[in-house]
């Protein structure tokens, strides 16, 4: 239960003056909340200023420097009001101090209110950007204007907030000082130690310093306050992820110890073999799985580096040991390529089952030896089929189960679950890893992902987990040309096309769009496609999210087969889709993409062992950051290199998108700011998790406050659970 101190923190948001029905859409999205009844006062004060309007310079009328923003005290002369009817004709006050006289000029005004906030010989403050016109000064629609007597009512040095559409600055400003005049003398969860060498204040005394600023320095990022409160963040998710991470292995694994009988012969029938990566990331799997603790492990491989390899010896281990073993993938493509990858099926098969047959047909052959039975089980597994497959799951006559989300469903039933695999783990969040464990008794879990991922940002999503890293590529592929050519040169590029289908060879032309937008000049893959078509005719596919899965299938196996040679496609082919003799990658609109999206659409190519090329089309003139990035891809074709420029090119804010929900995004933490406070925080959660793994002690007790506060509800609801 949340302790009662923290209540005013917790009360629905429109309790705060001036919040109601109609704002409170407003703030809600902002908050980025679905509705304002999920929001709550604590949501605003992580709400930070970006930067801040210093109206401390009060130079006098005569000595205002053109479009600077200045605090004038003046005498009020005479209104000057627009000619009746004239709405485009400004109306004028105009006012006076000992060194000149400044115009404050205002539109569309209507009724008497000027006339009462400045009454002429009433002397008054007024405060915004001055400019000058012929000699003389004026100010549009000031900022602020007080009367003299009323000053102090009048803040000087401002915070900038971010807004969203139909919410000005000063309700919201307003709002933030409510919200902060609630925040109670808090426990300290800090060690002493660590406040002194930090210079840290306390909780309610950052907040109140990030909301009421002196000067730019309280607005920087490595001001003190700011990097009090993104420690306490740091260390509210390091510790739930440790508490889930001590949840996760409470329970003792089965231990698994290989026998060799299914992987012997798997092993022997490969035609090539594991790199040293791939080798010491098996041994270390195996090594953890060999204990009474669950392994918790993530798998991080660039884009053709063999991570389903890797998972293929975890697996077979699972199995020697007499368990079951499930893979989890983010999409039914993926998934049933998985099944393709690892299984053995005897049964005739429907036009999926022949395009995942087809994918990896070397590692489909090899696992025959092994004599696995697989199912796969995915949203799309309907009726007397679903049926039968939950029964033989249940009985555990099926020993590996790929698919979705649906493999943790209510209704399926393990008869003993070792071991579960999840690919692609930023598409999944800590909740479903639970979930899907929870279907058998403390399964180990081995994540993998396909994206390489910076060292702060592996910290700050996976800290529950060891690492392993595949860092090299099967001998024989060769490297990626990858050029640089602006959208003026696109019809070249067809040409250039042309040429190669009609040598045999197959290509991807990816768009940044499904249909044409207003917004945008950018081309939709539908209008690039009917542009292609008209050129191919039907040697071209279209494949986009949009679309059904069997149209998606049924266009992935027309060019598996090469029933169409040219593929146009959305991101929806980032991940997963393997087509091993297409060597060609256009990508439009290359400047709109990421670098880590850009590497993983680049990795869809150069997968067989025919030189591969990949053309980044761009729309000139680059920005500088355009620029950049186009650059690195030139460059190296290193994934977890990529990922690093990729983090200092544009933050964690970009890649830390609502795409990839498994993945945490910071209210005042950044990573790139904060990196140094990150490894500290890892190491204090460690530390806690030692010594008091209940939190039980008086710091564990405030710390149990500081996880309420970041809405880290879910960890302590493990400690209740026990």
């Amino acid at each position: 239960m949340r302790p009662a101190l923290l209540d005013p923190l917790f009360s629905p948001l429109d309790t705060l003056p001036g919040i109601g029905p109609k704002t409170g859409e407003l703030y809600a999205r902002l908050l980025g909340r679905e509705t304002i009844e999920d929001c709550r006062v604590v949501d605003l004060l992580f709400h930070a200023p970006h930067s801040l309007i210093d109206r401390r310079r009060q130079p006098g009328i005569a000595y205002a420097p053109a479009g600077s923003i200045v605090t004038i005290t003046g005498r009020v002369d005479r209104h000057q009001p627009a000619p009746s009817g004239r709405s485009n004709v400004p109306y004028r006050v105009f006012l006076h101090d000992d060194t000149g006289e400044l115009a404050l000029t205002f539109f569309r005004v209507k009724g008497n209110w000027l006339e009462k906030a400045l009454p002429v010989d009433e002397t008054v403050i007024v405060s915004g950007k001055v400019d000058w016109f012929n000699g003389r000064a004026s100010m549009v629609h000031p900022d602020y204007m007080v009367r003299a007597a009323e000053s102090q009512n009048m803040t000087l040095v401002e915070p900038v907030y971010g807004l969203t559409a139909g919410l000005t600055s000063r309700p919201l400003r307003k709002s933030i000082e409510a919200a902060v005049a609630r925040v109670p003398d808090l426990p300290e969860w800090l060690d002493g130690a660590l406040l002194r060498q930090q210079g840290f204040q306390s909780v309610k005394e950052s907040l109140q310093r990030l909301h009421e600023p002196r000067d730019d320095a309280d607005i920087d990022a490595q001001a003190p306050a700011r990097r009090r409160l993104a420690y306490d963040e740091f260390l509210a998710g390091q510790l739930s992820l440790s508490l889930v991470r001590q949840r996760l292995r409470k329970v003792s694994g089965t231990p698994v110890h290989p026998t060799g009988r299914l992987s012997g012969p798997v092993i022997a029938a490969l035609p090539f073999s594991l790199t040293s990566s791939q080798s010491t990331a098996v041994d270390e799997i195996l090594q953890d799985m060999s204990g009474t603790d669950r392994m918790l492990r993530l798998l991080q491989g660039d884009v053709g580096s063999g991570k389903t390899a890797v998972a293929l010896m975890a697996i077979l281990a699972a199995l020697e040991a007499g368990g079951q073993a499930v893979l989890m993938a983010p999409t039914e493509i993926l998934a049933r390529q998985h099944h393709a990858t690892l299984s053995k099926l005897a049964a005739p098969a429907g036009p999926t089952e022949i395009l995942a047959r087809q994918h990896h047909a070397t590692l489909s052959k090899l696992a025959a030896p092994a004599g696995i039975t697989i199912d796969v089980l995915t949203g799309r597994t309907k009726g007397k089929e679903r049926d039968a497959v939950l029964e033989r799951i249940a009985s555990g006559e099926t020993q590996l189960v790929i698919g979705t989300h649906a493999l943790f469903q209510d209704a399926v039933s393990y008869r003993h679950l070792v071991l579960a695999v999840v690919d692609e783990q930023h598409r999944f969040g800590v909740h479903q890893r639970l979930r899907l464990t929870a279907k058998g008794v403390s399964p180990h879990m081995l994540v993998m992902t396909a994206t390489p991922i910076p060292r702060t940002l592996v910290l700050a999503a996976f800290g529950d987990m060891d690492v392993s890293k595949l860092t090299e590529k099967p001998a024989g592929r060769k490297p990626i040309q990858t050029v640089t050519i602006p959208n003026e040169r696109t019809d070249e590029i067809v040409e250039r096309l042309d040429a190669a289908l009609s040598q045999g060879k197959k290509a991807y032309w990816i768009c940044p769009l499904v249909e044409e937008s207003e917004e945008t000049d950018a081309m939709s893959a539908d209008e690039r496609y009917q542009s292609l078509a008209r050129r191919f005719g039907k040697d071209v596919g279209l494949v986009h999210g949009r679309m059904t899965g069997p149209e998606k299938d049924a266009v992935m196996l027309a060019f598996k087969t090469g029933d169409i040679r040219l593929l146009v496609a959305t991101t929806v082919v980032e991940v997963g889709v393997d087509v091993p003799d297409a060597t060609i990658m256009v990508i439009e609109h290359a400047e709109r993409f990421g670098l880590a999206q850009l590497h993983q659409l680049r990795g869809r190519v150069g997968r067989g062992d025919e030189a591969s090329t990949c053309i980044l089309l761009y729309k000139s003139p680059l920005s500088e950051a355009g620029r950049a990035r186009l650059s690195v891809l030139r460059e190296t074709e290193d994934g977890f290199l990529i990922a690093e420029e990729d983090l200092r090119l544009r933050g964690e804010g970009e890649l830390l998108g609502t795409r990839q929900s498994g993945t945490p995004g910071f209210l005042i933490a950044s990573l790139e700011a904060h990196g140094d406070l990150l490894e500290m925080a890892r190491k204090d959660a460690a530390y806690v998790i030692d010594r008091d793994p209940e939190l039980t002690s008086e710091r564990g007790a405030a710390l149990r406050m500081l996880l309420y506060l970041f809405r880290r509800d879910e960890a302590i609801r493990f400690l209740r659970a026990g």
